[in-house]
């Protein structure tokens, strides 16, 4: 009886570990709006990616250095994938660096084409997609690869 209540404490307590080290939340209709109104005021980068995207690991790493260049530079990762790849979203981001920046990944329960209309009608899904808020939410948004150098100069002239 005690080694089943050990073997059932430990399994929470492993869970619990796990889930704080790299939580992905679900994003799920409403969440786009949620995010921007959280920073009202405030210059910040939103990023979306997937595991399958080839380009995708380059700009988490570009991403990953710039966080590191600027440590109170605000980045916010989504990851299109399911639900069920999310411990493995979580894995690959922690592994650029960006394991305290909030993440998210889409919800099982809303269309893609759904969540990618109500962040952007004009976004039709190609990866990745990068969302650059000013201070005023003025909006940069760019599709593929940011160059290194148009990302330091967004930070420098709007992360402060």
């Amino acid at each position: 009886m005690l080694f089943r209540y050990l073997s059932c404490l430990l399994l929470i307590l492993a869970g619990a570990a796990h889930a704080s080290a790299g939580h992905l939340r679900s994003f799920a209709p409403g969440t786009m709006e949620r995010i921007v109104a959280e920073r009202q005021g405030r210059s910040f980068v939103l990023a979306f990616w997937s595991i399958g995207c080839a380009h995708c690991p380059a700009e988490l790493k570009a991403l990953g250095a710039l966080k590191r260049r600027y440590p109170g530079l605000d980045v916010v990762l989504v990851a299109t994938d399911s639900q069920d790849e999310a411990p493995r979203a979580a894995e690959i981001a922690a592994g650029f660096g960006l394991r305290s920046t909030q993440q998210w990944i889409f919800s099982d329960e809303a269309a893609p084409e759904r969540l990618r209309f109500e962040i952007d009608p004009k976004w039709y899904g190609e990866l990745p997609r990068t969302y650059l808020f000013d201070r005023n939410h003025r909006i940069e948004a760019v599709s593929g690869l940011i160059p290194a150098a148009r990302l330091e100069r967004w930070v420098k002239e709007n992360a402060r």
